[in-house]
């Protein structure tokens, strides 16, 4: 039915209404038509306008070939080549993760922390497993004056953090190690999208086109986490934070880790959908006595 519908050359609204049959949202398959006719993302009201104009014949075999790959289960800005983080437009393919809107959350909290008094205005931030680079350039591209240093243990993952950085002009640190390993000096803010899920989620399949070093982490999904808290306070200034992102049930379990390793202040921060996503702590120094929060 469905190639049938785009063997000839459909309207707008027809190609449309032929990917829907696929079990296609709405919004995807005006993207993807969008990205077929080499028109922005911005141009949904064009759409709209000219729901009647016919398709070019090599335009709607385009959006035929992006539509079947959506349908089996390729994310939407693998196939359009980017997705919008924090207002940036990043660049993205099958070396990393398509940045979430729950890690936004991270920023903005990293960004709260960042403004706080006593912070300086080039403070050292360094973000841990950066992929496509979207939370180091997010903070980059908001206060241009922090010192920003971005790991990951992917080359590849690297490769695609650097082009973004330099398509947008944004001077960034790119250390290739597992976590803490080839960091060097004291940071103010540590902050990390780390692998979260556990091996053998049932969640994991709806994934399989991401990388799957970059969603998990042992049995119980929280082997990085740990390793990230307990190897943080070597790299902290006293009254440095560390910011993690995690699963949607892991909050208590990651502020207790926070609180054993002897960090203050300990809090979790939810995301839009009201989970708890994030949870950190600041490291008091040696003479401070933790505190707890919920």
């Amino acid at each position: 039915m469905f190639n049938q519908a785009l063997s000839h050359t459909p309207t707008c609204s027809q190609a449309l209404a032929a990917a829907q049959s696929l079990g296609l949202e709405r919004l995807d398959v005006q993207l993807l038509l969008l990205h077929a006719l080499g028109r922005p993302d911005s141009d949904r009201g064009w759409l709209l306008a000219h729901d009647g104009d016919t398709l070019a014949e090599d335009a709607a075999s385009r959006f035929r070939q992006l539509s079947l790959r959506r349908a089996a289960g390729e994310p939407l800005a693998y196939i359009v080549g980017s997705k919008e983080f924090f207002g940036l437009q990043l660049q993205v393919d099958g070396r990393v993760l398509v940045p979430r809107p729950d890690t936004e959350t991270l920023v903005d909290w990293s960004l709260e922390q960042l403004a706080a008094s006593g912070m300086p205005t080039g403070a050292r931030v360094l973000d841990l497993g950066t992929g496509s680079g979207a939370i180091a350039l997010a903070l980059k591209k908001t206060r241009p004056m922090l010192d920003v240093t971005a790991v990951d243990a992917s080359t590849d993952a690297l490769a695609v953090a650097s082009a973004n950085a330099n398509r947008l002009g944004l001077a960034i640190h790119f250390i290739e190690g597992s976590w803490f390993e080839n960091v060097s000096g004291h940071f103010h803010l540590v902050a990390s999208n780390p692998p979260y899920v556990a091996d053998g989620d049932s969640h994991l399949s709806a994934l399989t086109h991401e990388p799957q070093s970059a969603l998990t982490a042992g049995p119980d999904g929280m082997n990085d986490l740990r390793t990230i808290i307990d190897q943080a306070p070597a790299h902290l200034h006293a009254h440095g934070w560390l910011l993690l992102e995690h699963g949607y049930d892991q909050a208590a379990a990651v502020r207790e880790l926070l609180v054993q390793r002897g960090f203050g202040k300990v809090q979790s921060r939810t995301d839009l959908a009201g989970i708890r996503r994030c949870s950190g702590g600041c490291w008091p120094g040696a003479r401070s006595t933790p505190q707890t929060a919920g």
